[in-house]
């Protein structure tokens, strides 16, 4: 994917719901968390990705570390997705 059609989905998308489904083109689907650091311009200019992946959330909301982020290459992605909130899952 282009960094302007993954910067749009995170930037206006995300915003209500921040789980997201990311598809990729040669690996297993995740789910996880954009987050945009103090880097996340100079990163989205070279189309890569700070995601903390679904296995991390929780220490991820408690300290905000970002050892619990992964980087990620957006021209590997094929499809990001909205999750339906947790509430709406049972």
């Amino acid at each position: 994917m282009l960094p302007e059609q993954i910067a749009k989905f995170v930037e206006t998308e995300q915003l209500d719901n921040p789980t997201v489904k990311v598809e990729f083109k040669k690996r297993n689907t995740i789910i996880g968390l954009f987050v945009q650091l103090n880097d996340y311009d100079e990163l989205k200019s070279k189309n890569f990705w700070r995601l903390v992946t679904e296995p991390n959330l929780d220490n991820w909301h408690k300290s905000k570390d970002i050892n619990n982020a992964k980087m990620f290459n957006g021209s590997e992605f094929t499809r990001l997705s909205l999750l339906k909130k947790k509430a709406e899952l049972k």
